[in-house]
């Protein structure tokens, strides 16, 4: 059965295509410093915003058409799984991700729940063998169901603890039976609301032996892919413990999980702390510490998480520079952690949006790869640090200087010269690669 039957597989048009249903710049086959789009960018879809959103928010109920939606129950969990399968194919996502609950619905007990998701992995892994699809990542969903109103790894209450771990256990042999090449954590109540009735040392504390759990777990069943953990300021919780990339890298540093866990950084989740999407990356490359990406963005004027399609082509570009200069994202990939808008309600914006998405971080590679073969920020870069390079700037770099030595240079060399940044040139040359005048 087709659920898009008016679609075809999305193909590559190039710039100056007026097809909505084209690609204008994702090529999967060209290379850019090396490798093909398709191997530097490692889309995936996000099951929980595209097979089972239905556009209800806080001021309105759902109006989302969906064709599935005519079934209920494990019913529709099995029509999900073949509508997740067309829509992979027809917008050539190489790779998927999704919670536990978002498959396959929670029953009365975690015996009932375990047996949902038995029956739906069986389908998914029969969809990934037709298809040729693959699981970038799964997780489990420890915020959504009552239990976890004060948290699941940092909860006051110790069932609620065994009962997360007994949830991970699940996601881990899930992601065993999957392949799964990643396997996340997001705390999205492991945070608090007043410390005059939090015991912060003793959830932290607890959140690391959950984490110490799962890397033994891991390896008694073979699990083999790579653990993320997602940063995040707030929300739901006032204040969340994996408040940025500077301050999870802190805590798996502080707990002996740095070389278990890598980040996945959501550009969304950087501005809500206050930060760029590229500060995060950067952070987390200069750790060796950048696994994947959550791609979407913010309303700047919006003050909570909106998860819109990621179509601003500076904050990409600059985001691909990082990932670039990292490497590449490794076992990771470009998850579209973003939802279509509430009033973009038919079947086809599905298919809208991935296009903008897809269309924006290829532009963005492709610039960022001109970039980097220019070389013109890093020599930039290179001369505004030039002064480290000889002299008493070499001496700091290589431990040879001290107090004493740099008193002694300073006294002899009072007249200081500082050389302009050039900070709208730097700018102003990077809309000319957006442009493509470079």
């Amino acid at each position: 059965m087709s659920y898009f039957k008016n679609i075809s597989k999305i193909q590559y048009e190039g710039a100056g295509s007026d097809n909505a249903l084209a690609f204008k710049h994702y090529n999967e086959n060209e290379v850019v410093l090396g490798k093909t789009m398709k191997e530097h960018l490692r889309f995936a879809v996000a099951y929980w915003h595209t097979m089972t959103m239905n556009g209800s928010d806080p001021f309105g109920q759902g109006n989302m058409i969906r064709p599935w939606e005519t079934v209920s129950g494990m019913d529709l969990a099995k029509a999900r799984v073949e509508v997740n399968f067309e829509f992979l194919e027809k917008i050539g996502a190489p790779y998927f991700c999704f919670h536990d609950v978002d498959v396959a619905p929670e029953g009365a007990t975690l015996k009932e729940s375990n047996e949902n998701l038995d029956v739906i992995i069986a389908k998914i892994k029969e969809g990934m063998n037709a298809t040729g699809t693959k699981l970038l990542w799964n997780t489990a969903n420890m915020f959504s169901n009552p239990r976890y109103v004060h948290g699941a790894a940092t909860t006051n209450n110790a069932d609620v603890f065994a009962y997360a771990a007994a949830q991970v256990k699940k996601g881990l042999e899930t992601a065993v039976e999957l392949g799964a090449e990643n396997y996340v954590f997001w705390g999205g109540r492991e945070g608090y609301e007043s410390l005059l009735n939090t015991d912060m040392g003793l959830e932290l504390d607890n959140l690391a032996r959950f984490f110490h759990m799962a890397v033994d777990y891991a390896k008694e069943i073979g699990f083999t892919g790579q653990f993320l953990i997602e940063p995040k300021p707030k929300e739901p919780s006032k204040h969340q413990y994996d408040f940025d990339a500077a301050t999870t890298i802190s805590f798996l540093q502080k707990y002996g999980l740095d070389k278990h866990f890598k980040l996945n950084l959501e550009a969304n989740h950087a501005t809500l702390a206050g930060h760029t999407f590229e500060h995060e990356l950067r952070v987390a490359r200069l750790n060796n510490m950048l696994g994947s990406i959550d791609a979407n963005q913010g309303d700047m004027l919006l003050g909570w998480d909106t998860d819109e399609f990621p179509t601003d082509i500076y904050a990409v570009t600059l985001a691909m520079y990082e990932i670039l200069e990292n490497g590449g994202i490794g076992a990771g990939g470009v998850n579209f952690d973003a939802k279509v808008r509430r009033t973009s309600f038919e079947p086809e914006d599905l298919f809208y949006a991935h296009i903008a998405g897809m269309d924006t971080f290829a532009k963005g590679l492709k610039v960022a790869g001109k970039m980097i073969e220019d070389k013109f920020f890093e020599n930039l870069l290179n001369d505004r640090y030039a002064s480290f390079k000889t002299g008493i700037g070499a001496d700091i770099v290589s431990g040879k200087a001290n107090f004493k030595t740099l008193e002694a240079y300073a006294l002899e060399n009072s007249h200081i010269v500082n050389k302009s940044n050039h900070l709208e040139l730097l700018k102003a040359r990077l809309n000319e690669y957006i442009y493509g005048n470079k």
